[in-house]
């Protein structure tokens, strides 16, 4: 079983941990012909887990897609339809807009917050801050509104945040010790609050340095001593209003806990 598939059927073991009472007893073999109609302006993602979820419930449904994942849509476009058993469709209809809705608007946040950093380089990536088991879908979510994906998890790359080196020595020696553990593609990234801590961590042999909540002017001087010389990562309280002037600093990241932690699901309906 695939994770995706794994996920799916953990929810809808959830929803109906023995029978759906409400239709069971009320339909038998009638069919239904439904339509997923957005009832707002947003980002689509997720409509293949969607899909998937009727296809596990019930083998026999028709589901077509007309938009996909990281599709803009309009309030009143028709997402897909879906065809079916009548019991079989209502079985699936919650888990499956609970899938696509919350995608869909980590998508659409998502895409807000990269339109603002159209004419700089800076890329927009997703936290850790997601919904415990569903960090697969959520980070998907982001690539589909046009982020990036930061690390998935505490093994992909070290990140040495504030507790990290308050544990240690020192920013040099926290960095030294893991770099001479771990394998050479592995990227270390170095958190630092002032300019005085940038100062340490440029002279280490870390690959990224995040600026957590820096003023601009701050960051601005960070830019200036690094030149290039390191992936500079901005964070902390990135907020939609402030995205453009961060991103107009320089620097090559900006990481939004928001994408996965304050988002909106995006209002979608199933009408039959």
């Amino acid at each position: 079983m695939n994770q995706i598939d794994k996920m799916i059927k953990n929810a809808l073991k959830e929803d109906i941990p023995s029978i759906d009472i409400s239709s069971e007893y009320l339909f038998h073999d009638e069919v239904s012909f439904g339509k997923f109609i957005a009832k707002q302006d947003g980002v689509i993602s997720g409509i293949n887990v969607c899909k998937r979820t009727f296809e596990i419930i019930d083998k026999t449904i028709s589901f077509t897609v007309f938009k996909q994942n990281g599709d803009s849509v309009m309030k009143g476009d028709i997402i897909a339809t879906v065809s079916g058993k009548t019991k079989s469709i209502l079985m699936a209809e919650r888990v499956g807009l609970n899938f696509l809705q919350r995608m869909s608007g980590i998508a659409t946040l998502t895409s807000l917050f990269v339109k603002e950093t159209i004419g700089t380089h800076a890329l927009i990536l997703d936290t850790r801050k997601t919904t415990p088991n569903l960090r697969a879908l959520e980070k998907q979510a982001v690539l589909d509104g046009g982020g990036t994906n930061h690390r998935m998890d505490l093994s992909e790359m070290v990140m040495l945040k504030d507790n990290h080196l308050k544990a240690a020595k020192s920013i040099h020696d926290a960095v030294e010790t893991v770099k001479a553990q771990i394998d050479s593609a592995v990227k270390i990234e170095v958190e630092v609050e002032s300019v005085s801590m940038f100062k340490e961590a440029i002279m280490t042999r870390s690959d990224i340095i995040m600026l957590d909540n820096m003023s601009l002017e701050d960051m601005k001087t960070c830019v200036e001593i690094n030149n290039g010389l390191k992936k500079l990562e901005a964070s902390g309280n990135m907020t939609l209003q402030r995205i453009k002037a961060v991103a107009s600093v320089g620097v090559d990241y900006i990481s939004v806990g928001e994408l996965t932690h304050s988002y909106k699901s995006l209002d979608i309906s199933l009408k039959f």
